[in-house]
């Protein structure tokens, strides 16, 4: 996959095998993910289309993680399934374009992992 790379995160001290993919604009999680982080219900179901179907988002988190010693927050639907990686280990989250941009990650495919070098540690906002 171009634009992708697999590795562990850490929530909640928990390792989680996750997905960054900038060809997903939103962040997916898994109920086993979403354990004690803040859920809310959706008023409505959020619908996207991944791998091949339909999946049905009922809530939402803010996925607080740790990648690599860098610390962040982001918005995350809850879904039942991501799917499985090119090894067939199971995705238990999906770190979207967005989420990535906010954070300044970048995958790197040529070495297979993630250029955190322009991670934001501060936000200046006007």
């Amino acid at each position: 996959m171009m634009g992708s790379i697999c590795q562990n995160i850490l929530v909640n001290g928990k390792e989680h095998w996750t997905l960054f993919d900038t060809g997903a604009r939103n962040t997916y999680i898994t109920p086993s993910v979403a354990e004690g982080l803040v859920i809310s219900q959706q008023a409505t179901p959020f619908r996207s289309r991944l791998g091949g179907g339909i999946k049905e988002a009922n809530q939402t988190a803010i996925l607080e993680a740790d990648i690599d010693g860098n610390e962040l927050s982001t918005h995350a639907m809850v879904i039942d399934e991501i799917g499985k990686d090119e090894d067939g280990h199971n995705i238990e989250i999906l770190f979207g374009a967005l989420a990535m941009q906010q954070w300044g990650i970048r995958p790197v495919p040529e070495t297979e992992g993630l250029d955190l070098s322009h991670f934001t540690k501060e936000f200046l906002e006007f």
